[in-house]
C-alpha cells in the first residue's frame, strides 16, 4: 500500500489512509510555519531532561529518557500544523518512538506550562484549532460521541480491564500497586462512593453513567434500588447480563438515555467519571439536573478527573488530539469550575472532597501493561497496528498525566440544602 505524500518527508506505509486519513499523509504547512515550528520544538527540547535523537545522529536535551525523531522533518511539520495533535499522530506514524514513552510524555507533562514562549502563547488562539461543532454535546451529540469511545468492542476493553470490567482509577492499599489486586481496589474505590452517597437498603439510587455495571451491583447487594443510564449500547447490554447473573435483576435497571431525559426523584445520585464527558457548555445543565432529581438533603458523589483550574481557562475550547482520536466532546473540568456552577446554579455544594491522583497513574499502569501484552488478541479482533500505536500513546499520555500531577482524580460529595 502506498502513500501520497512530499518525497521529502518519508512515513511508513503501513498505515491505511482509508482508516487514518491525518496519520497517512502529512498535513500541509507553509515553509515559515514549519520552520518557526522547528524553531520552537528545538528551543523547548534543548532545556529538558530529555535525550532527543534526531535521526540517529543530532542530539537535544539535557539526558533523561530517549526518544528517537526517525523523520525530523515530518514531525516538525505536524506540530507545525497542527501542534499537539500532530505530535500524537506523528507517533501514531511511526515517526518517532520511546522505550519509555510514559517517561518521555512525564517529562513534557511537566513542563507544559514552559515549552512555549509567552509570546506565542497569547497568540493560542490564531494557531490552535477550535473544537468543532459535531462534537458538541447536544442530545444527539452526546450519542455520537460515547459511541465512537465506548462501543469500539466489549472484547476489546476485557482485553485490559480486570473481571469487574471498571474503566475508571481504583484505590489501592500500597505501591506499586499488583494486578491482582486490581479488583479488590476497584471495589474499594466503588464502596467509598456508596458510602459517600449514604447508599444502603432501599435507597433510591441513580446512576449516571453505567459503564458495565459493577457499581449498580455493588448497590444492589447492600439493597439500594438501581436505575443506572447509559448512552453506550454496548456497555448497556453487558451490563444487564453481569447484572442478572448476578441476581440483582429485580433490583437494577439499566436504560439507554441520556441524563437529561431522566425523570423521578432519588435518595443519591452516583456518577463516575462521566462528567468529563459532558462539556463545558452543558456543566450546568448537568448539575442542575442533579438538583432537579435529587431530593432535599440528597447526596450526589462524584468521581472526576481534573485539570488545574487557570489550565482549563486556557485550553477549554482547543481542539486536542485526545478529543480527535479518544474522547470526542471531552473535557476535564477543575474543581473550581465545579464549586462555581453548582453554587450559581444549584443548590448543591461540595461538602467533601478527596484526591487520589497516584492511584489513577498505577491503574493506567495496569491496563497499559496488560493491553501491550495482548498485543495479538487486540489485532485478531481487527484493530490494526495503527490503532494500537493510538491506544499505547493515549494510556501512556494520561498515566503521565497523572505522574506529573497535571491531572487529578477526585472523588466529591455534593449536598442539596433543604428548602428554605
Amino acid at each position: 500500500m502506498s502513500v501520497s505524500v512530499s518525497p521529502s518527508i518519508p512515513t511508513t506505509n503501513a498505515v491505511d489512509p482509508a482508516r487514518w486519513p491525518d496519520v497517512a499523509s502529512v498535513p500541509q504547512c507553509s515553509r515559515a510555519r514549519a520552520a518557526g515550528a522547528e524553531l520552537t520544538v528545538r528551543r523547548a527540547l534543548a532545556r529538558l531532561p530529555l535525550m532527543v535523537r534526531l535521526r540517529g545522529a543530532e542530539t537535544l536535551g539535557r539526558g533523561g529518557p530517549l526518544m528517537e525523531v526517525h523523520h525530523p522533518e515530518a514531525f516538525f511539520r505536524r506540530i507545525g500544523a497542527t501542534g499537539l495533535i500532530g505530535f500524537g499522530e506523528s507517533y501514531m506514524a511511526r515517526e518517532w518512538e520511546a522505550d519509555d514513552l510514559v517517561g518521555v510524555l512525564t517529562v513534557l507533562a511537566e513542563n507544559v506550562s514552559t515549552l512555549m514562549p509567552q509570546s506565542l502563547q497569547r497568540l493560542r488562539d490564531l494557531w490552535t484549532r477550535r473544537q468543532p461543532e459535531a462534537q458538541r454535546n447536544t442530545l444527539e451529540g452526546s450519542r455520537e460521541n460515547i459511541h465512537r469511545h465506548y462501543d469500539l468492542s466489549n472484547d476489546l476493553f476485557s482485553l485490559f480491564l480486570d473481571e469487574t470490567m471498571s474503566y475508571s482509577s481504583a484505590v489501592f492499599r500500597g505501591f506499586p500497586a499488583e494486578r491482582s489486586l486490581l479488583a479488590d481496589a476497584q471495589h474499594r474505590k466503588i464502596d467509598r462512593l456508596l458510602d459517600a452517597a449514604g447508599v444502603g437498603a432501599g435507597t433510591q439510587l441513580l446512576e449516571i453513567g453505567t459503564g458495565w455495571g459493577e457499581l449498580a451491583i455493588r448497590a444492589a447487594a447492600r439493597g439500594a434500588r438501581v436505575l443506572s443510564v447509559t448512552l453506550s449500547r454496548e456497555q448497556r447490554d453487558l451490563a444487564v447480563q453481569r447484572i442478572a447473573a448476578a441476581g440483582h435483576a429485580d433490583r437494577a435497571t439499566v436504560l439507554l438515555r441520556d441524563y437529561r431525559e431522566v425523570i423521578g426523584r432519588y435518595d443519591a445520585v452516583v456518577s463516575v467519571e462521566m462528567v468529563e464527558a459532558v462539556g463545558a457548555e452543558f456543566w450546568p445543565v448537568y448539575f442542575t439536573a442533579l438538583d432537579r432529581l435529587l431530593v432535599p438533603g440528597g447526596r450526589a458523589a462524584l468521581q472526576t478527573i481534573t485539570m488545574p483550574h487557570d489550565r482549563l481557562l486556557a485550553s477549554r475550547d482547543t481542539f486536542t488530539w485526545i478529543q480527535k482520536y479518544i474522547f470526542p466532546g471531552g473535557l476535564l473540568p477543575s474543581v473550581e469550575a465545579i464549586e462555581q456552577i453548582t453554587e450559581a446554579h444549584t443548590r448543591l455544594r461540595v461538602t467533601e472532597r478527596a484526591q487520589f491522583g497516584a492511584h489513577y497513574a498505577e491503574t493506567l499502569r495496569l491496563w497499559r501493561e496488560r493491553f501491550t501484552e495482548r498485543a495479538h488478541e487486540v489485532a485478531a479482533l481487527g484493530f490494526d497496528e495503527t490503532f494500537h500505536r493510538m491506544w499505547t500513546f493515549y494510556l501512556a499520555y494520561s498515566e503521565a498525566g497523572f505522574r506529573a500531577r497535571y491531572l487529578e482524580v477526585q472523588q466529591l460529595l455534593l449536598t442539596k440544602e433543604e428548602s428554605t
